[in-house]
């Protein structure tokens, strides 16, 4: 067991700070394109953002959960040491944090969705209700149900989905209450760059994960076709924001995201030439931040 860190850094560190970039990113690509349209609602944006990080966290206390119940964390995983499997939280509390965030997610949702459509939008409130809890749903079935879908390798549609096409679109959708096809393009932007965060975690994983019957991608494909999917994950993302510009074109600030890809370059060639789990890990982190900064530049680039 590893020296207990104290109980309310082991519950922040499950919480996974360093990815919670991740939430905002999409929500701030679907906030910004909301501002580009003239539609933007910072009241709704901020539950937006409250709602997804509940999500968020949620996801990372049943992933530390459900790959302790199934193996996944174990003495040969190589990455940062999860809470249940270091015995910092017991794994019958942990399930009480997922129920709570849970209940969090369902209640910041709810509030969101009366904001946004009120009593007179029915229809899409319980359209948009049934959204939400296919998230709450995903968030805990990916590792921490009895058939978890990541270890089928899922793992990437779901994050692309809900990272990308979902939180962007979802965003934009809720302030406008209408969508613009071109939007798309950003919403891809987000759903390949967090794929490629995954990517980064299950590369690193790829011993341990194999061990546990875990059949990410990065199982599935091996070490170096997992390199070569990551590096077409970055190419998906930067060229759905070129698209974007080409078909929206206005102003050269629309190219100020340009500033971020020496980071989504290096991102790529440290992935490519890194081996060890030690090595790989920094990358996590870089690729969420890089991340969100690319959707600030973007963002900012497309409303001056």
């Amino acid at each position: 067991m590893s020296p207990n860190p104290g109980l309310a850094k082991a519950w922040i560190s499950a919480f996974r700070p360093r990815t919670l970039p991740l939430a905002l990113s999409c929500i701030g690509m679907g906030g910004f394109m909301a501002a580009a349209h003239g539609v933007f609602n910072g009241t709704i944006v901020a539950l937006c953002v409250l709602t997804t990080l509940f999500l968020q966290i949620l996801s990372n206390l049943a992933n530390d959960y459900g790959d302790s119940k199934h193996g996944a964390d174990s003495v040969h995983r190589e990455g940062p040491k999860r809470a249940v499997q270091a015995g910092h939280i017991q794994a019958a509390h942990m399930k009480k944090g997922m129920l709570l965030f849970s209940l969090l997610s369902l209640a910041s949702g709810l509030l969101l969705l009366w904001v946004a459509f009120g009593a007179e939008g029915l229809l899409l409130f319980l359209m948009f209700l049934a959204l939400g809890l296919a998230a709450i749903w995903a968030a805990i079935n990916y590792t921490a149900g009895d058939k978890p879908y990541g270890y089928a390798g899922l793992g990437d549609i779901s994050v692309f989905v809900f990272f990308g096409l979902v939180g962007v679109l979802g965003t934009y959708f809720l302030q406008a209450q209408e969508l613009q096809a071109v939007v798309v393009l950003p919403a891809l932007v987000c759903g390949f760059f967090a794929t490629a965060v995954l990517n980064v975690n299950n590369i690193r994983d790829i011993k341990s994960d194999t061990l546990a019957g875990k059949n990410s991608i990065p199982v599935r494909l091996g070490p170096r076709r997992a390199r070569i999917y990551h590096i077409v994950l970055l190419l998906g993302g930067v060229l759905s924001a070129v698209l974007y510009v080409a078909l929206t074109f206005h102003s050269i600030w629309q190219l100020l995201f340009v500033l971020a890809l020496p980071l989504v370059l290096a991102n790529g060639v440290n992935v490519w030439r890194k081996q060890t789990a030690s090595e790989l890990d920094p990358y996590l982190k870089q690729m969420a931040l890089t991340t969100l900064l690319f959707v600030l530049l973007f963002g900012i680039g497309q409303v001056v």
